[in-house]
């Protein structure tokens, strides 16, 4: 049996990889664990990036939500759509080309994007590098 290669793909579009590094970044900030980047514009046409992270509880999740939105918005950067605000249990913030997707713990075991979007490549960032001061 022979084995396959990994087939080589285009890296990630430099804009893409800001954002999605800028809203991984604002959610360590506010705490946020295991924030993860999934590249997914190879495996997926409707974005090109994913971040996934949790909170450990409901007021925690929305300010780390918030945090996110606050951040892209200095980079003149605004949300298409955002759900679960309200209830804190999943917060979904499209942006286009970058998703982000923030959850209460249990919510993200249970609905398990991670092993669902697990074949994407991982983008590996420095998370603690401070976001830049607002002008």
């Amino acid at each position: 049996m022979t084995q396959t290669q990994p087939v080589p793909h285009e890296p990630l579009d430099p804009s893409s990889l800001e954002l999605a590094t800028v809203a991984a970044r604002a959610a360590a900030a506010r705490k946020a664990e295991d924030v993860c980047i999934y590249d997914l514009h190879v495996v997926s046409s409707f974005c090109d990036a994913f971040i996934v992270c949790h909170g450990t509880n409901r007021r925690q999740v929305t300010a780390i939500a918030q945090g996110v939105i606050d951040e892209l918005r200095t980079k003149n950067v605004r949300p298409i759509g955002v759900e679960g605000m309200d209830a804190g249990r999943w917060v979904l913030i499209d942006f286009g080309e970058i998703v982000v997707h923030v959850f209460d713990e249990p919510m993200r075991g249970f609905y398990d994007l991670d092993g669902l979007w697990g074949d994407a490549p991982r983008i590996t960032v420095n998370l603690d590098v401070p976001a830049p001061p607002k002008a």
